[in-house]
């Protein structure tokens, strides 16, 4: 399993209450592979820096999930079909690297065990 970030933006025509729920039917490709979907953040309206389609808005929306990596391109793919889906971007996320103090912590909190 991995930690994907995906971004999607649809079009602004579409009522932003209905955004979630119906990226949630998509996202049940990522459930039923024993994915997890983690977050699903709904930005908004915004502007786009050049038009797609003829829109110069989107709404924008941030899906955090973890899964295999079949599931995730089944679910870009799926994405891609839709008509009111402009854009989607899928970034695979890295865990984050420990730093010297949390490093420092783990090796105390060993000694302090033994």
């Amino acid at each position: 399993m991995r930690h994907y970030e995906v971004m999607v933006i649809l079009d602004p025509s579409l009522d932003e209450r209905t955004v979630a729920p119906s990226l949630d039917t998509f996202l049940n490709v990522i459930r039923t592979t024993g994915g997890n979907v983690e977050k699903v953040e709904v930005w908004g309206k915004r502007r786009l820096s050049f038009e797609i389609n003829k829109s110069s808005e989107g709404i924008y929306a941030v899906l955090d999930l973890t899964s295999t990596p079949d599931a995730v391109k089944e679910l870009d793919r799926q994405l891609g079909l839709q008509e009111t889906i402009l854009r989607t971007k899928v970034m695979r996320r890295h865990p984050p690297k420990p730093t010297k103090a949390s490093t420092k912590a783990a090796k105390n909190a060993a000694k302090a065990k033994v």
